[in-house]
């Protein structure tokens, strides 16, 4: 079993295996208080100019991550998958599965 902690997963990039588009580095992840397993990795979206149109972060189901490289982290969204991760950044339960 290889270790790792929350640091070396947020400097692996995420690419989807499904069109190969890089979407970027889990800046948090949603844990279970009750379970202790994680949910979901989240990539913030990015702020626009002076932080006005800021895009919506990405919520990645833990189910959907395949698996962890050296350099990257390889998930499988498809297009139907991506608009249902996409998320306003807000307070409580972010992601609709």
């Amino acid at each position: 079993m290889k270790r790792c902690s929350t640091a070396d997963l947020r400097r692996l990039e995420i690419i989807n295996l499904c069109d190969g588009a890089r979407l970027g580095y889990a800046c948090d992840f949603e844990f279970d208080r009750e379970d202790a397993k994680i949910l979901a990795l989240v990539i913030s979206g990015s702020n626009g100019i002076f932080g006005i149109g800021r895009e919506d972060d990405i919520v990645i189901p833990w189910h959907k991550v395949e698996c962890f490289g050296e350099d990257t982290i390889l998930v499988r969204l498809s297009p139907a998958d991506m608009s249902c991760c996409m998320c306003p950044r807000q307070k409580g339960k972010r992601f609709p599965f």
